[in-house]
């Protein structure tokens, strides 16, 4: 199989999440499945089964997986050879990092849609007590479902635990009575844009550096002052140093230095590990740093600067 490209729609969630049922109603639509050939991993079995005979196209080949040892590179060629399927639909367990399926995919599987499905009534208690498998399958989600809402569920609470860790995925509300809303509550930026010089406060940090990556076009020309911790090193080109912080997404094992590069100006002094209050502007230009192209302080003034009162960046 290696070489040929498969498309491959992923499933995420918990347990009792509504994974099954989505999946079942759409293999049942004649117009996704019209008889291409489909690989399904069922990587978890709840209560729901899946029902074959009432899919539309019956070129589908459902494959069990028991057990996260089970997802091996040769194992998912060796599935997908068996049926030569064309495609590969995954239903993913929820108590399985994603990281694991992305590192065994054969080359030619192309991840193509991620769909992340939580039960309302059960999510918050996942989030409380299984933190980091909750944003482990939010941060790639390219919608998030909450299945089974009462009429009086606190959509917004719901709204801020995932924007607290995707800015990009939609989300959806269905309710008990059937309804289905899409989220629709606007999520302005703690600080603006469109000021001469955008002022980036110490706990804002971490959203101003995921928006930055994550759309660095928009910020390309932005003036910005903002505390950061610099690393320099002897392998970095001349002039140019690193700049940012360390970030936590979930808990304290996945802190992670974020840093962007910084242009230094002459004359200028960093010192390694120094904290600084910086005004900048912002370029969007290739680095060697990054191997491609970036988003780069262009810095203009530097400050020495006390370390913020929180030193780990957080989304909180």
């Amino acid at each position: 199989m290696a070489g040929k490209e498969i498309p491959v729609y992923l499933f995420t969630g918990f347990l009792e999440g509504g994974k099954t049922t989505f999946i079942q109603d759409t293999l049942q639509d004649a117009r996704f499945n019209s008889g291409e050939k489909t690989l399904l991993l069922v990587c978890e079995e709840g209560e729901q089964e899946y029902e074959p005979e009432n899919f539309a196209g019956k070129n589908v080949h459902i494959q069990i997986v028991d057990a996260l040892e089970e997802l091996t590179e040769e194992n998912l060629e060796q599935w997908a050879a068996s049926c030569s399927c064309e495609r590969v639909i995954v239903e993913y367990n929820g108590m399985w990092q994603i990281q694991k399926l992305y590192d065994s995919m054969p080359r030619g599987w192309l991840p193509y849609q991620n769909m992340l499905f939580f039960d309302g009534n059960t999510f918050l208690n996942y989030n409380a007590n299984m933190r980091s498998l909750v944003v482990d399958k939010i941060q790639d989600a390219e919608l998030v479902v909450f299945n089974r809402l009462p009429g009086d569920a606190d959509t917004m609470a719901l709204h801020k635990i995932v924007r607290g860790i995707s800015r990009r995925a939609d989300i959806v509300y269905e309710f008990r009575d059937g309804k289905v809303v899409p989220d629709e509550i606007e999520d302005p930026l703690p600080f603006d844009l469109d000021a001469p010089i955008v002022e980036i406060a110490d706990n804002d940090f971490a959203l101003f550096y995921r928006d930055l990556t994550e759309d660095p076009k928009k910020y390309k020309g932005k003036t910005v002052h903002v505390k950061v911790q610099a690393v320099t090193d002897k392998r970095f080109p001349d002039g140019y140093c690193a700049m940012g912080r360390h970030i936590m997404t979930c808990c304290v094992e996945d802190i992670t230095y974020c840093p962007l590069v910084a242009r230094i100006g002459e004359g200028m002094q960093i010192a390694n590990s120094g904290w600084y209050m910086i005004l900048a502007d912002i370029d969007f230009r290739f680095s060697r740093l990054y191997g491609k192209k970036g988003p780069v302080f262009m810095l203009r003034e530097i400050e020495s600067a006390q370390p913020p009162q929180q030193q780990v960046a957080t989304f909180y």
